[in-house]
């Protein structure tokens, strides 16, 4: 390896692979001069803005836009006949129209949309819409559309999307059962940058558009046909982005952005409101589960059964995967002989549901903790216990049948989550450190603490034979007579700090100390979605492979000229540039029958011990602490690790204890951040965090997508402490205080 190309500084230490290297954007953001896709502006632009339907499910008799047309500073409104090319999109399956067409099958479904010179004057514009609806029943129970015969149709085809088994053995008796019902309600991914973008239309009749996403590419193939162009004609630039959490993968006001720019001639923003927001994404589907574990007496799995019911809500997005995810995951990371799961996915008119943090890998993971807690009591054991006997470790297999080829080394990571020191148990004298916090409610009277475990496993990357891969350019040049790696991908930074992960691995296998990354666009080929916890492991793997191709050429060059340094190399040869794409090795579909199949790229583990107070007549809850560890494969940069634990974490805590979507009759009741509650730093405890660092020798250098893990098994971790504290089943999630306070009542 020659010595110019892997020379390496104090600061390129600092700075490369295994370093706690700091984000370009960090500051900006803190500071509050970052530029977010809500801030683009052009100075002839127009704006946009979306007629929804107050209906759940009704056909749409007729749509009369002239009263639009007629209001001054209005240059533009369109209805599904405006929509010149395929009327259809879709992330798996294009069931989801660009402008409601015959009928509307979810409140909040686009009917209409309109360009004025002044946002305020495109939102009367597009209320003075006259539509007249014929409303009709709505489904909104998942169970009921996928098992009765009478419920009305979503679809024409049908309210089922997609029903995934899993069975394995054929034993479905045991000395200890249990048996549970368990309940996810539907989360919100909760960003705080409302959907937004810029749409200009270009010379060429092509379109040039900024916004926030997360997967170009994806983008690009549905918005094209819709407008009417060749995917060429159509340009992506991700603009900056507010959060995302897989909220981001479907399209919100991208094609009707397009639409209205090329309409009238004129760039158009398109920028949503919280409420809108709301109604203008993807959620978490909330589920229904029947599970029933099987054991001997000294609590070893001879068995599980499970039927997962999950509700996508109006139109198909991401929920084959997110069924796929639930049933290969149902038994989590325990051996059983005998398994039989059946996920289900389910069309109803509640609110489209898609990816979030974790998909379909949460709710499962909910139920099968759940159901070890319950065990552990039949079988009278500590619930640490019950999960290192059944552990799965490298040479297991999982319910797919597919073999852990890696390490995992669960029941070390179990036994030393146990041993961490517990908090401190004298009672708080600081009200504020007290459940209701600094609302001061309780005075610690009835106050009574818990502590709870959660166990998670994670797919990293796209299962099930996706074609899942990533493209980096790379080009080593000499600037202002220094040389300077340019990075360009077109990989989605969401937040999870991917330019630096980028940067990181140039600096690593080129020695060179400047390095940019270039805007993630369209203009080089595609680097798959910044969702599935993927992005470290294929763009990384991407860069990785094209830098090293540089290194390559250079090392050929530095074999004819030897004495040469790299400055002159450059100045005489010219910049070295490769493009390299980079796949991980190849996943295959889930038998259709059984569920077998090698249907992962890659595995992670996470472990999460909570501490909570409860105050038990009140049913407020503090999470006095959480304790994690996860094994990372490779830690690329320690301190973005780190937050991304935390991050993970919160987010499962708002689920165990706050977050839902309130859905009554296909209508959403809290479309705002003053009720649809989220975890506050006043909400969050201090962490505990162990990360343990177990190659994957598959994955590039070793690393193991760490984003979803902590999300998956904190939830049960902060349910199980609250169960422990109150001596309550409390089968779903969240848990509000009305299901402690109401069920004590009742139970006295």
């Amino acid at each position: 390896m020659s010595h110019t190309t892997r020379s390496t500084s104090r600061s390129q230490q600092e700075q490369g692979v295994g370093a706690s290297a700091l984000r370009p954007d960090g500051t900006l953001k803190v500071t509050g001069e970052f530029a977010y896709s809500s801030d683009l502006y052009l100075a002839d632009m127009l704006w946009g803005a979306t007629l929804r339907s107050p209906h759940p499910s009704a056909w749409i008799r007729s749509v009369d836009v002239t009263p639009a047309l007629a209001m001054p500073g209005v240059y533009a409104a369109l209805t599904w006949e405006d929509v010149p090319g395929e009327r259809f999109y879709g992330l798996e399956l294009k069931d989801q129209p660009v402008l409601a067409v015959d009928q509307v099958r979810y409140e909040g479904e686009p009917v209409a949309v309109v360009a004025a010179d002044h946002p305020e004057t495109a939102r009367r514009a597009a209320a003075a819409i006259i539509v007249e609806y014929e409303p009709r029943e709505a489904v909104t129970d998942a169970r009921r559309a996928l098992f009765d015969a009478a419920s009305p149709k979503v679809h024409a085809n049908g309210n089922l999307v997609r029903h995934q088994p899993v069975r394995v053995g054929g034993t479905f008796e045991a000395d200890v059962v249990v048996t549970g019902e368990y309940e996810v309600g539907m989360q919100d991914q909760a960003f705080l940058g409302p959907e937004s973008g810029l749409a200009v239309p270009a010379e060429d009749g092509g379109l040039d558009l900024f916004v926030a996403t997360q997967w170009l590419h994806v983008d690009q193939e549905q918005i094209a046909p819709c407008l009417g162009l060749p995917k060429d004609k159509v340009r992506m630039t991700l603009a900056g982005v507010g959060g995302a959490f897989g909220a981001r993968e479907d399209l919100s006001m991208q094609v009707h952005a397009g639409l209205l720019a090329l309409r009238t001639g004129r760039p158009v923003k398109m920028v949503y409101g919280r409420q809108e927001s709301f109604f203008g994404h993807v959620h978490r589907h909330p589920a229904v589960m029947r599970y029933e574990h099987g054991a001997t007496r000294d609590g070893l799995l001879v068995y599980v059964k499970a039927e997962i019911v999950l509700d996508g809500g109006a139109y198909c997005s991401s929920s084959p995967a997110v069924v796929g995810n639930a049933a290969s995951l149902g038994v989590g990371p325990y051996e059983a002989a005998n398994i039989a799961i059946d996920a289900y996915g389910a069309y109803t008119n509640n609110p489209p549901c898609g990816a979030m943090r974790g998909f379909g890998a949460v709710q499962a993971c909910y139920a099968y903790e759940s159901q070890m807690d319950r065990l552990a009591e039949a079988c009278g054991l500590d619930p640490v216990e019950i999960r290192v006997r059944n552990a799965v470790s490298q040479g297991s297999r999982l319910a797919t049948g597919q073999l852990v080829d890696s390490p995992a080394p669960l029941a070390g990571m179990l036994r030393e989550l146990a041993a961490m020191p517990l908090p401190d148990a004298t009672p708080a004298t600081d009200l504020r450190s007290l459940p209701g916090g600094v609302a001061q409610t309780t005075h610690g009277e009835s106050v009574r603490r818990g502590v709870g475990y959660g166990v998670g496993i994670k797919n990293i990357c796209f299962s099930e034979g996706f074609d899942d891969y990533s493209t980096a350019r790379v080009r080593l040049e000499l600037l202002g007579g220094e040389p300077h790696v340019l990075v360009h991908t077109a990989a989605a930074e969401v937040g999870q700090g991917l330019l630096t992960v980028q940067a990181q691995i140039a600096r690593t296998e080129l020695g060179v100390e400047r390095v940019t990354v270039a805007p993630a666009d369209t203009g080089v080929g595609s680097a798959g979605s910044s969702s599935a916890s993927r992005q470290s492991y294929v763009t990384g793997g991407a860069v990785k492979t094209a830098s090293e191709a540089v290194r390559a050429r250079l090392d050929e060059l530095r074999a004819e000229h030897p004495a040469m340094p790299l400055e002159e190399l450059l100045e005489r040869f010219g910049p070295v540039e490769e493009t390299r794409e980079y796949r991980h090795r190849k996943t295959y579909p889930m038998d259709p029958l059984t569920g077998q199949g090698d249907s992962h790229t890659q595995l992670a583990l996470c472990v999460h011990r909570a501490v909570v107070d409860v105050d038990v007549e009140l049913g407020l809850v503090k999470v006095v602490e959480l304790a994690a560890v996860q094994d990372v494969g490779k830690m690329l940069n320690p301190l973005a690790l780190e937050g991304q634990i935390h991050g993970g974490s919160a987010q499962g805590l708002g689920l165990a204890l706050m977050e839902e979507i309130q859905v009554r009759d296909g209508k959403v009741l809290n479309p705002s951040f003053t009720d649809y509650l989220i975890p506050t730093i006043l909400d969050m405890p201090p962490m505990r965090l162990s990360i343990l660092e177990n190659p994957d020798p598959a994955a590039p250098y070793g690393l193991r997508g760490a984003g979803e893990p902590p999300t998956l098994s904190s939830t049960p971790a902060v349910a199980a402490a609250v169960r422990a504290a109150t001596g309550l089943a409390l089968s779903r999630v969240p848990i509000r205080p009305h299901d402690i306070a109401l069920a004590r009542e009742t139970a006295g």
